[in-house]
C-alpha cells in the first residue's frame, strides 16, 4: 500500500472541519503510507508540546486513538511519533505519559492483512513494550536517562550509594526492553521500521552512556560498601557485562544497515581480573577463605577497569556531541535558506514612497506646520461682495436672503467642534447663468417681516446662522420695489419673460435676494397679511452667530 488512503483523507478533512490542527497533524503523521512520519509533521507536533495553550492530554489521546487502528502501518507510525515526542518534545509530554496508569496495550496486536503484517506485528509489540518501560522509568526516577547530565559531575557519577543501587536496576530494565527489539539487518525492509530503529539506536547510545557512568560510580564505591550492598553491586556488575555484549551486537546491526561508522561508539571491555577482585572482596566480607591479595593489586585492577569504562563513556559522549553538532548545522542551514528567501522577496517588492501633499499636517525645515482645517459647518462670507445662495428649483419656497455686511478684521474664533475657523476670504462671484426670481414673477414677495420661529423654518428644519461682525447691526428686510398684480395675466407673463431673459440674449444678474416673507396661503386681491414684529434668534453660547427666521402666519 502506498500513498494516503481515502480513509486518511476523510479523517484529515473531519479534523479540518472541527478546527483541530493538532489532531489533523497526528492523522497526517500516521497515514497508511509505508514510510516514516514526515519531518514537517513531527516538527509541528514538537512545537505544539512547547506551546502552553496546547492540550497535552488531547495530543496524547489522539496518538493512542491511532494505535487502535487495524493497520500495522498506522499503529507503527503512531508509536514512532510518540517516541519522537518523548525524545525531542517538551518534558511535559513524557511527564503526562508517566502519570497515566496505562499506555499502549498492544501485547496481543496482530495484523492479519498480509505476510508483512504478521512480521511487523511482532516488532510493534516489542516496540510498545519499550515505550511503556521508558515512561515507567521516568515515573520512578522523575527524569529521563537519555537526557541527564553526564561527566565527572553528572547525575549518575555524583549519586549516593543507596540511591545508586536503586537507580541502576531501573536503567537495566529499560535497556533490556530496548535490546529485546532484537531486529536483524535483513528485517529492516521498509521505511517505517527503519525510522523506529534509528530512534532506538540513538536511545541505546544515550541510555548506555548513563548506565556506564552508573557502573563507574558503583565500582568506585564498591570496596567501601557494606556486605549487602556489595552483594547487590556485584550482581549489577555481572548484568552490566551481559548487556555490554548485547549492545555490541545491536551496534553491529546499525553498522550493517548503513549508519556511519563515526556515529557508532567503541565499547571497551573491562578487564576480567576486576570481576575476580570484586568476588574476592565479597567473600572476605562473608568470612570465606580467599586468596591473599594486596591492596595495591586491588587498586590497580580497579583503576584499569574504571579507565576502560571511562574511555567507553568518552566515546559515547563524542557520538552524542557529533549528533548535536549535525542537528545544529542543519538548523543553521535552514535558517540561512529562510533568510535568503526573505531577502529575495523583499528585493522583488517595489519601493513605495509616501506622499503628504494632501495631508493638512506637513513637515518643513524640521518643524511641523499645521494648516487650518476647513469647517464644513461654517458659512462662507465675503468682504467685497454679497454672497449669493442658490435657489432650489425643486423647492418652491421663498428666496432666503441673508444680509451680510463687511466683516472687520478679527482673530480666528472657535467653532463648535473645537477647531478654529479661518479668517474669511473673498468669495468669487458665481458665473452668469439662469437666475430666476420666482417671488417677483409670481408676486409672492412681501414687505412684511415675520416673527421669530425659534431657529426653525416652517418645515422644522434648522436655520443656517450667518456670520456677523462685532459692529454689525441686525439684518433689515428689504422690500422689492415692484410687485405684480396677480389679476393681470398678460403683465405677469411679460414680466416673467423679462426676468428669465428669454429673447434678448441677456441674463438678468441683478436679482435682489431679500429676506423671505410670508407665503400667501389665501388668494384675493384685497387680502393683506398682518405685520408681525421682527425678532432675531441668537445662539446661547456663541455671540457671533445671528439667525434670521420666518414662519407662516395664518389669518
Amino acid at each position: 500500500m502506498s500513498g494516503q488512503s481515502l480513509t486518511d483523507r476523510i479523517t484529515a478533512a473531519q479534523h479540518s472541519v472541527t478546527g483541530s490542527a493538532v489532531s489533523k497533524t497526528v492523522c497526517k503523521a500516521t497515514t497508511h503510507e509505508v514510510m516514516g512520519p514526515k519531518k514537517k509533521h513531527l516538527d509541528y507536533l514538537i512545537q505544539c508540546t512547547n506551546e502552553m495553550n496546547v492540550n497535552i492530554p488531547q495530543l496524547a489521546d489522539s496518538l493512542f486513538e491511532r494505535t487502535t487502528n487495524s493497520s500495522w502501518v498506522v499503529v507503527f507510525k503512531s508509536l514512532i511519533t510518540t517516541h519522537h515526542l518523548m525524545v525531542y518534545g517538551n518534558e511535559r509530554f513524557i511527564q503526562y505519559l508517566a502519570s497515566r496508569n496505562t499506555l499502549f496495550n498492544l501485547s496481543n496486536f496482530l495484523d492479519k492483512s498480509g505476510l508483512q503484517g504478521y512480521d511487523m506485528s511482532t516488532f510493534i509489540r516489542r516496540y510498545s513494550r519499550y515505550l511503556n518501560e521508558k515512561a515507567v522509568s521516568y515515573r520512578q526516577v522523575a527524569f529521563d536517562f537519555t537526557k541527564v547530565k553526564r561527566g565527572a559531575d553528572g547525575v549518575m557519577r555524583t549519586m549516593s550509594t543507596e540511591k545508586l543501587l536503586k537507580t541502576v536496576p531501573i536503567i537495566q530494565n529499560q535497556m533490556d526492553a530496548l535490546l529485546d527489539f532484537n531486529v536483524n539487518s535483513n528485517e529492516l525492509t521498509n521505511g517505517v521500521i527503519n525510522a523506529a530503529f534509528m530512534l532506538l539506536f540513538k536511545d541505546a547510545i544515550r541510555l548506555f552512556a548513563a548506565y556506564n557512568e552508573g557502573i563507574i560510580n558503583l565500582l568506585e564505591k564498591y570496596f567501601d560498601m557494606k556486605k549487602n550492598q556489595c552483594k547487590e553491586g556485584l550482581d549489577i556488575y555481572k548484568k552490566f557485562l551481559t548487556r555490554m555484549t548485547r549492545i555490541s551486537e545491536f551496534l553491529k546491526v546499525a553498522e550493517q544497515v548503513g549508519i556511519d561508522r563515526g556515529d557508532i561508539p567503541d565499547l571497551s571491555q573491562a578487564p576480567s581480573s576486576l570481576l575476580d577482585a570484586l568476588e574476592q572482596h565479597l567473600a572476605s566480607l562473608e568470612g570465606k577463605k580467599i586468596k591473599d591479595s594486596t591492596a595495591a593489586s586491588r587498586a590497580t585492577t580497579l583503576s584499569n577497569a574504571v579507565s576502560s569504562l571511562a574511555s567507553t563513556g568518552l566515546s559515547l559522549t563524542k557520538v552524542d556531541e557529533r549528533e548535536k553538532q549535525a542537528a545544529l548545522e542543519e538548523e543553521q542551514a535552514l535558517l540561512k535558506a529562510l533568510k535568503e528567501q526573505r531577502l529575495k522577496e523583499l528585493a522583488k517588492k517595489p519601493h513605495t514612497s509616501l506622499t503628504t501633499a494632501a495631508s493638512p499636517v506637513s513637515t518643513a525645515a524640521g518643524s511641523i506646520m499645521t494648516t487650518p482645517a476647513i469647517d464644513i459647518f461654517s458659512t462662507p462670507s465675503s468682504s467685497n461682495s454679497t454672497s449669493k445662495l442658490p435657489n432650489d428649483l425643486l423647492d418652491l419656497q421663498p428666496t432666503f436672503h441673508p444680509s451680510v455686511h463687511p466683516i472687520s478684521a478679527a482673530p480666528q474664533v472657535g467653532n463648535t467642534w473645537g477647531g478654529f475657523t479661518p479668517s474669511p476670504v473673498a468669495q468669487p462671484q458665481p458665473s452668469a447663468g439662469l437666475n430666476v426670481d420666482f417671488e417677483s414673477v409670481f408676486g409672492n414677495k412681501s414687505s412684511n417681516v415675520v416673527p421669530d420661529s425659534g431657529g426653525f423654518d416652517e418645515l422644522g428644519g434648522l436655520l443656517k446662522p450667518t456670520v456677523a461682525s462685532q459692529n454689525q447691526s441686525l439684518p433689515v428686510a428689504k422690500v422689492p420695489p415692484n410687485k405684480l398684480v396677480s389679476d393681470d395675466l398678460d403683465s405677469s407673463l411679460a414680466n416673467l419673460v423679462g426676468n428669465l431673459g428669454i429673447g434678448n440674449g441677456t441674463t438678468k444678474n441683478d436679482v435682489n435676494w431679500t429676506q423671505p416673507g410670508e407665503k400667501k396661503l389665501t388668494g384675493g386681491s384685497n387680502w393683506q397679511p398682518k405685520i408681525a414684529p421682527t425678532t432675531a434668534w441668537n445662539a446661547p453660547t456663541l455671540n457671533i452667530f445671528a439667525c434670521e427666521s420666518y414662519s407662516p402666519f395664518h389669518q
